[in-house]
């Protein structure tokens, strides 16, 4: 045998054996589990989506809701569906997908972030009109304590007192910090604290004093539990779920529920202009539809946030003398009065930072 009949041989055999391999290759990038290897010409179409989310909701995205709609939209559409996501305080991913980033969907903390996707018109489609007013899932205000509550912490003036140290997100970042200060604002309004009821005067030192014991106020929802689990503060003003997934992973957290606390409503929105620059309007639309059936439901439900409509199974009701953003006059009005330029808000954390 020749020298170069040799090479030739060789370099026979690698090709023989990398055609062999290709199937194999093929098929575990397709994270297909059949045994049965297709030609590697055939090419299988996958679909990209991308989700732009607050950062709450993270694991029942990612763990159950995401895979189940991939395998469902497989089945209608004889097509692979793969997930890009990004989870962050709910303001700051409205004002990322606003400058640019093209997400599909954007599952958000509240009404008012949607809005300003609304504002710059990349969300065209009338998301109200959806199932449940197009709100996927509900939440309540609560304050997580340490374990046995050795504050002593019941209610929301036991956080004004002194030497309390509390952990929240900020408002200008997380849609979940706007919710926490309309709880402490609402609850006060409507005779649920020690401030008398309809003063707004005395609603806003409720938040004054709140917020001068603030010792960390975190970019996001997430980002604050984390805060507190790592051992800052004697309290947190929190989304319940956030409380019920960080117990589900061994996290030692109690949590009361005020007498006075606020039901927060999670919107989503297909993000039309997007969506249609990327062929993926039938898709997005399906999903959101999607985020309303009874297996959606249920997910969110495993990881601590409550059912759209109706109460949840597993977790306590609804207290009674919860109250809506409705019953503040809607968002125009709350945005403007607690939330705007001198609003309530502003001016409490003026004079929280000057005790200081």
């Amino acid at each position: 045998m020749t020298h170069q009949y040799r090479i030739l041989s060789a370099k026979l055999h690698a090709v023989r054996v990398i055609a062999a391999l290709l199937p194999i290759i093929t098929l575990a990038c397709s994270g297909e589990k059949s045994a049965a290897a297709k030609p590697a010409t055939e090419k299988k179409s996958i679909r990209t989506l991308t989700l732009g989310a607050y950062s709450t909701p993270r694991e029942a995205y990612g763990r159950s809701i995401l895979p189940a709609f991939a395998r469902e939209w497989q089945k209608a559409a004889s097509e692979s569906l793969r997930f890009e996501t990004s989870y962050q305080g709910s303001g700051a991913q409205a004002r990322a997908i606003a400058a640019g980033f093209e997400a599909d969907i954007a599952a958000l903390s509240l009404d008012p972030d949607l809005a300003t996707l609304e504002k710059a018109k990349l969300v065209t489609n009338d998301w109200r009109k959806a199932a449940n007013g197009g709100i996927v899932s509900r939440s309540l205000v609560v304050i997580g304590v340490r374990p046995g509550n050795p504050k002593n912490i019941r209610d929301w003036d036991d956080l004004r007192k002194p030497g309390i140290k509390v952990v929240m997100p900020n408002p200008k970042t997380s849609g979940g910090a706007m919710w926490n200060v309309l709880a402490l604002y609402g609850s006060a309004l409507r005779g649920l604290t020690s401030a008398p009821k309809g003063d707004s005067a005395a609603a806003q030192r409720l938040i004054q004093d709140v917020v001068s014991n603030v010792e960390i106020m975190d970019k996001g929802a997430r980002e604050a539990m984390l805060t507190f689990e790592r051992g800052v503060g004697d309290a947190t003003i929190t989304y319940e779920n956030e409380v019920l997934v960080a117990r589900q992973a061994g996290k030692p957290i109690d949590y009361v529920v005020p007498k006075g606390t606020i039901v927060i409503e999670n919107p989503v929105a297909v993000v039309d202009a997007y969506a249609d620059r990327h062929g993926n309007r039938a898709v997005a639309e399906a999903f959101v539809r999607y985020l309303a059936s009874d297996s959606a439901q249920a997910a969110f439900t495993r990881y601590g946030l409550r059912r759209a409509q109706g109460e949840t199974s597993g977790i306590a009701p609804i207290p009674a003398t919860a109250f809506t953003v409705r019953d503040l006059g809607g968002w125009n009005a709350v945005m403007a009065v607690v939330f705007g330029p001198g609003g309530v808000f502003e001016r409490a954390t003026e004079a929280a930072t000057k005790r200081h």
